[in-house]
Parts: C-alpha cells; sequence; structure tokens
C-alpha cells in the first residue's frame, strides 16, 4: 500500500512539492535521548516533540495554515544525568550552534516564523532566541513546552515530572508497542532539596538525577492510560494548532497592540 505524503512533514515529501508549496511558520521538534523510568523508551521525548508537532502543523494545514515540520533534534541538555548509562547531552552551546544553523537556512530562504516544539524540560531556549534576534532579527523565534499548552490537570491524577502519568499516557497512545506493562516501572518517589529556596522553586539549580531518584523517574506512571494520554493529546495539538494559524496570519512588521 502506498504511503500517503504528508506535505507538512519534508522528511516525507519532495522537492517537486516543496518548491511548490508557500510555507510560512516552520516547526522545530527538539527532544532527548535520556532513561525514562524502567517501562518508557530512551527516546520519549523526541517522540513527543514529533508527535506532538506532526499532528498540530495537520489541524493547522486543515485551517489553511502552511506549518513545516522540521526533522526532530533527538539530543538535549542533560548535564545532571552524565552517569545514566547512555544519556546523550547536547550542552547549550551545542544547541545554540545547531539552531543558529536552522535559522540561517530559514532566514536564506524567507520563512521568517520559526516555533521550537520543545519536549525536554531540560532544554531552555530564550537565552538563545534572544541572542539570535540580534544576528537574524528578520526572524522571529519562539519555543513552546508543548506539555504546559494545556492544564494538565484535569487529565491526570498526578501528572509527574518525568516519565510519570502524563508522558506514560501519551506515549502509551502515541507508541504503544515500546511501553512496558505498568508493573515494571519503578514508582517515579523523588527526593526535593532540603533548602527552602530551592524546594519552593524561586531558586534554580540542576539536579544531579541519580541523587533524587532511584528508577530515574520522577511522578507515579501507574495511572496512566492510553485514553487519558490520547484525550491530552489531542487538547495540546489543538492549542498549538491555533497557535500556529494565528503565527501565519501574522504580519511581523505589525505585531503589537
Amino acid at each position: 500500500m502506498k504511503q500517503k505524503i504528508r506535505p507538512y512533514v519534508p522528511a516525507e515529501t519532495n522537492w517537486k512539492n516543496v518548491k511548490a508549496e508557500d510555507y510560512t511558520v516552520a516547526v522545530l521538534p527538539w527532544g532527548a535521548t535520556e532513561a525514562h523510568n524502567f517501562h518508557l523508551p530512551y527516546a520519549t521525548d523526541s517522540i513527543l516533540a514529533e508527535g506532538v508537532a506532526v499532528e498540530s502543523a495537520r489541524k493547522a494545514w486543515e485551517q489553511e495554515a502552511k506549518a513545516l515540520v522540521l526533522p526532530t533534534i533527538p539530543f538535549g541538555v542533560n548535564t545532571g544525568q552524565m552517569d545514566v548509562k547512555f544519556c546523550i547531552n547536547m550542552n547549550p552551546s551545542t544547541q545554540y550552534a545547531v539552531l543558529k544553523d536552522v535559522v540561517q537556512v530559514l532566514n536564506e530562504h524567507k520563512l521568517r516564523k520559526l516555533v521550537i516544539l520543545n519536549a525536554h524540560g531540560g532544554n531552555s531556549f530564550k537565552p538563545m532566541i534572544r541572542e539570535l534576534s540580534v544576528e537574524f532579527p528578520d526572524v522571529f523565534i519562539c519555543s513552546v513546552n508543548w506539555w504546559q499548552s494545556v492544564d494538565a490537570h484535569p487529565y491526570f491524577h498526578e501528572p509527574g515530572d518525568h516519565a510519570g502519568e502524563l508522558e506514560t499516557a501519551t506515549v502509551m497512545h502515541l507508541a504503544p508497542g515500546l511501553v512496558l506493562p505498568l508493573n515494571e516501572a519503578g514508582d517515579g518517589a523523588a527526593k526535593t532539596y532540603k533548602i527552602k529556596g530551592l524546594k519552593d522553586g524561586w531558586v534554580t539549580a540542576q539536579r544531579k538525577w541519580t541523587k533524587v531518584t532511584k528508577d530515574t523517574g520522577v511522578g507515579n506512571p501507574k495511572a496512566a492510560t492510553a485514553e487519558k494520554g490520547a484525550a491530552f493529546f489531542s487538547a495540546t495539538t489543538s492549542m498549538i494548532s491555533d497557535f500556529l494559524k494565528e503565527l501565519h496570519a501574522a504580519d511581523l512588521n505589525d505585531f503589537y497592540e
């Protein structure tokens, strides 16, 4: 059976189609390669980033907003997990270099709107966006943490921070064959800082992951179901696709009210 080519996914399409399209927004999914408790794949964040980006673009195209989903970057900042086997770290300075090269190409081809679709909590793009805005002032760059686009609490008993109910349920929906039975998962119990400012969150620092959690998870996944994941995935991709539609129509020279 011939696979249907999705015109908003250049990895699947071709020069004949690409040169005929007038794309307005580029979406760059950014994930990570890291342990996610015992039951989820190392590619969890990349699966989520790509899945959300592609579905959001599909919904945007249904509203005639020409979003383009670039290939997923599979490595994130994992400096706190260097002692966890095969957690691949990409330093922020490396991320900046990669992002700069992507923006340079987009700018050259006059695609002046870029959305970084982030699925890894260790990634932080705001300082990079600030720096790139000086070198490429004509390109609007923003980042979206997909899991924050909709309040997760109505969908999950305990969303969790890493490999918890939210991520587990959504991977169950997107890639069920890659999720081990939940009776094989750890409970995601995690220690917190002893110092009040760090515990309360108004002071930030890097966590030493293996000092915080025994199973690499933070948050209990045991209540996750594919149905919960599907509902949350639908809500978040609808929210993000509406943003892509607005950005598609936006005039960057008349951007403020």
